[in-house]
């Protein structure tokens, strides 16, 4: 096991760090919303604790961890709110939906149905709805739980044994005793259950859902065991930024991912580093004498998309607001409604931060937002801002911004044209520049199709294809995939 050292903040580069000066006072790692945990790690680095899903799967979690995964709660909770809306467009289509839960609901003793008027007298929530469990526990006959991988607004997530499986570890997310968070969990179960249906093989690396349940009015969700997340690895790592062709293959991997769910009619609408998960996070270390520190290189960059809570499948009601803050797109900001291009913006923003270490976008607000935008991509186009509700970020066709403003001097010292962010002229630096600027035009139509963006010249190099051959657990790609 892979044990997290807690870092000091104070002695990372601060090339790296643009954004420390600001938002570095004022909030909790607790009980803030989702944006605002955002905000807290990307003022550490800038960057912030991990997804409280991101971590469900970590095989390496330590108590250090434990911090900044729970300080993700207030993101579950308004993800799980978004969801409220969707679900009273959904109630009578949902109606003729076919849940069929796992053998282990039909096998099991008919006193451990799920049943608040039957309930067993040992099964016990806490004052949050959350199950009392502990470690040698064992659910559904079936599952033995050996530890604590999360916390959330939702619930938690535990390492079990599942003596159905050979004695295999999984990841069981047990859902709160809570209506609407059960709710949502059944939205999730019937993305996971299209996906397996759709990908049996697992071939489009998305996290692979075994098997559900309701235990005592608690969802369970059984998946397999991931690793670290891309975000934390890279927190752990004093967000040392990843290698060009590690980036190039998890860039790879996460559009062939997306790809299938956009071709399954789905759109993942929060993805972001956190959501994105090492199968194996193990490392080497070297230490680096000018800066006088460790440094660790993954070995294996093979990834999984996970968290499919917000996933909306194209038919959907969509909600107004998707997508956590430094990932969100112009149209969603702007509520000129949003499809599929919202999740190309938003792996143009994690190329990004994977390339730099650090978030291309940090802010909490709408108009700063809009601001660095227009710093770093140009302006936003008119046919936009004519079409917007929201006519007051704008005066007379132009974002209303004060440059000489605090807010306006900060975004001025801090963001600056995205080719400037270079770190090398280098040609496949250039091509990857080129690939995230495609990803990240203003209007959806213009933005890169990830079907084009698979055969994008960045892929083109013969690195990539030596890195998946190295690669033990490399995926097989379909025609459309091939280099």
């Amino acid at each position: 096991m892979v044990l997290g050292a807690s870092c000091s903040y104070d002695n990372r580069s601060a090339d790296r760090r643009p954004y420390d000066r600001r938002y570095c006072e004022g909030y909790r790692r607790l009980d803030q919303s989702h944006e605002r945990d955002r905000g807290n790690r990307e003022r550490e680095h800038g960057g912030a604790p991990a997804a409280a899903d991101g971590g469900y799967y970590a095989r390496d979690f330590s108590p250090s961890m434990c911090d900044y995964r729970r300080g993700r709660e207030r993101e579950r909770e308004e993800s799980y709110r978004r969801k409220g809306s969707r679900r009273k467009h959904k109630r009578r289509r949902r109606r003729t939906r076919s849940y069929s839960p796992s053998s282990s609901v039909s096998t099991a003793r008919p006193e451990l149905r799920s049943d608040s008027r039957t309930r067993a007298l040992s099964v016990r929530d806490d004052e949050e709805g959350h199950l009392i469990c502990r470690s040698g526990d064992v659910l559904q006959e079936r599952y033995e739980i050996v530890s604590t991988l999360g916390e959330g607004t939702f619930g938690r997530v535990m390492q079990c044994i599942d003596h159905r499986r050979g004695g295999a570890a999984v990841a069981l997310k047990i859902i709160k005793n809570v209506e609407k968070y059960k709710e949502a969990a059944r939205l999730e179960i019937n993305v996971l259950e299209r996906i397996n249906e759709k990908d049996p093989e697992n071939k489009h690396l998305c996290v692979q859902m075994y098997d559900w349940f309701d235990y005592h009015g608690h969802m369970c969700i059984s998946f397999e065991l991931l690793a670290l997340s891309t975000f934390d690895f890279l927190k752990e790592n004093n967000y040392l930024p990843y290698s060009i062709a590690q980036v190039r293959h998890m860039a790879y991997q996460l559009c062939l991912s997306v790809k299938f769910l956009h071709d399954t009619k789905l759109t993942h609408t929060d993805l972001k580093p956190e959501n994105i998960l090492f199968v194996n996070s193990d490392f080497t270390m070297t230490y680096n004498v000018e800066k006088k520190r460790d440094e660790r290189t993954v070995k294996s960059t093979d990834v999984r998309v996970v968290d499919f809570g917000s996933a909306t499948f194209d038919h959907e009601h969509h909600s107004t607001i998707v997508s956590t803050r430094h990932y969100r797109a112009p149209e969603v900001i702007l509520e000129l409604g949003w499809s599929q291009p919202c999740d190309v913006w938003s792996i143009g923003c994690i190329l990004f931060e994977y390339y730099l270490g650090f978030t291309l976008f940090q802010t909490h607000d709408n108009r700063e937002h809009l601001a660095m935008m227009e710093r770093i991509l140009g302006p936003v186009p008119s046919r936009m801002i004519r079409k917007t509700r929201k006519q007051k970020y704008f005066y007379r066709g132009r974002l209303d911004w004060d440059e000489s403003s605090s807010a306006g001097r900060y975004v001025r010292e801090n963001c600056k044209p995205l080719r400037r962010y270079l770190l090398s002229e280098a040609e496949e630096h250039h091509r990857l520049f080129d690939l995230i600027e495609s990803m990240l035009e203003y209007e959806p139509a213009k933005r890169l199709a990830l079907t084009d963006s698979l055969r994008h010249p960045f892929f083109e190099s013969k690195k990539t294809a030596l890195l998946l051959v190295l690669s033990a657990s490399a995926p097989t790609y379909d025609q459309e995939g091939s280099f």
